[in-house]
């Protein structure tokens, strides 16, 4: 037995959830005391359940623009287990974060978003295939299926305020997904500029990179949104 897994062993045990925990800290110096709206998965995948996620969270921020701040849960190993206390990578490695600004016509409470982090994980578990930084892909349509939008793609990056930690289970980095129109992703396959390039050139006017499904579209103010 390594000399971490024995240290694991005396701080952790079996009621605890040392992934999980790790991120929580984290995201409570951003949110404070703020509770999250949380979307359980209701069976595990593990045992035959359709979504690999254990769960999708999102906080209300009030940074830069109102918007929701959806994270995922499940990524990463979130519970304790010895055998994890020896990994320089936390799972995938990453979990997925996504900010956005909410349509006029949805509830309080959009789960989208949420089921959209779901489809994303059911292709990574089922491939292998992983993303970091600056990876982009296709959603073959509107991220939201259900509403007239030139967002049809998405790009990820270091989520400007998570960033990266370490965990019990090893490293973990927040990858930020930013919605991308077609045009833009086409520009990227046809190489006539990077993807590090545009999501540069979104930040000068949107530095936490919020996804605004009505990009492209005549602006209605934001401030009216909620």
């Amino acid at each position: 037995m390594s000399n971490k897994t024995q240290l694991y062993k005396q701080k952790f045990t079996e009621e605890n959830s040392p992934g999980l925990d790790a991120i929580y800290e984290k995201v409570k110096k951003i949110y404070g005391d703020q509770l999250p709206t949380h979307w359980a998965t209701v069976l595990p995948y593990e045992l035959g359940g359709p979504d690999p996620l254990w769960a999708v969270e999102f906080y209300k921020s009030e940074k830069q623009i109102r918007h929701l701040h959806f994270i995922s849960l499940g990524f990463s190993n979130l519970f304790y287990n010895e055998e994890f206390a020896n990994d320089e990578v936390n799972g995938f490695g990453f979990e997925i974060s996504f900010r956005y600004v909410p349509v006029n016509d949805e509830i309080e409470k959009p789960v989208w978003p949420a089921n959209f982090l779901q489809n994303i994980a059911k292709y990574i578990f089922q491939s292998g295939k992983v993303f970091d930084e600056y990876h982009y892909m296709s959603a073959n349509g509107p991220i939201k299926a259900d509403y007239q939008t030139e967002i049809t793609a998405f790009v990820f990056l270091i989520d400007h305020e998570l960033e990266e930690i370490d965990t019990p289970h090893g490293h973990l980095k927040f990858l930020q997904l930013y919605g991308i129109t077609t045009e833009e992703y086409s520009d990227i396959k046809e190489k006539k500029y990077t993807a590090k390039e545009l999501i540069e050139k979104h930040k000068i006017e949107n530095p936490l990179l919020i996804t605004d499904l009505d990009r492209g579209k005549k602006k209605k103010p934001f401030w009216k949104i909620f």
